[in-house]
């Protein structure tokens, strides 16, 4: 059989991050053994969303249907995409004429190597609206991106819409992807697990890609 190549689409969570604090709780020489206390803010590093996170509706992260959470997924690159731009259907290339419903779609723009710059938040490139809408249309399963967000997390009239569109129609968001660039198939079997947290707005998630 041939061996799949396994590619880990996540970001490792540290002390560096918004939201994250990680201090030791028990040590081998006062306790015989090391832990520490993981305190998570729900939408940092690679996480995804539920709609319960823009109020969309009581849906929430430990509700998800785990058959969803792996798909098949095209990976478009837009790493020639400007800071702060829109992304549009047209960008999509060839990718737009032979999606299937049910496939998930990620977004390689090369954001994650802006992570701890002012840039990864503040500029990121977005979903515009009317892509936004065509993948509603197309029926997509996963949207995966490498910024923090879908959208301007500064403008919240945007983010709100944007986040809304997707989620009022079923679209499963995954933010702060990283090493896209190490696929080198058009398409792969996606992975993306969150934390089974109960009543979560979201979680953070591990996400692997499966490529032959």
């Amino acid at each position: 059989m041939q061996r799949k190549k396994i590619i880990d689409l996540t970001l490792s969570i540290n002390n560096k991050m918004d939201g994250v604090v990680i201090t030791p709780a028990k040590t081998i020489d006062k306790n015989g053994w090391n832990a520490t206390t993981l305190n998570l803010y729900s939408h940092s590093g690679t996480h995804m969303d539920a709609p319960l996170h823009f109020g969309v509706n009581a849906q929430t992260i430990d509700k998800l249907s785990i058959e969803r959470l792996i798909s098949e997924a095209w990976v478009v690159n837009l790493t020639h995409i400007k800071p702060k731009e829109e992304i549009l259907i047209a960008h999509l290339d060839g990718i737009a004429d032979v999606f299937k419903a049910g496939q998930s779609i990620l977004l390689h723009t090369g954001w994650s190597k802006k992570l701890g710059t002012a840039a990864y938040r503040d500029n990121l490139p977005r979903i515009s609206v009317e892509l936004a809408n065509w993948l509603v249309e197309k029926k997509v399963n996963i949207l995966g991106v490498e910024p923090p967000s879908v959208a301007d997390v500064n403008n919240l009239e945007e983010v709100t819409n944007i986040h809304h569109i997707l989620m009022k129609n079923d679209i499963i968001i995954v933010e702060g992807l990283c090493n896209l660039e190490q696929i080198t198939t058009p398409k792969v079997t996606l992975i993306a697990l969150p934390l089974k947290v109960e009543g979560g707005d979201g979680a953070p998630s591990r996400v692997i890609a499966l490529q032959d």
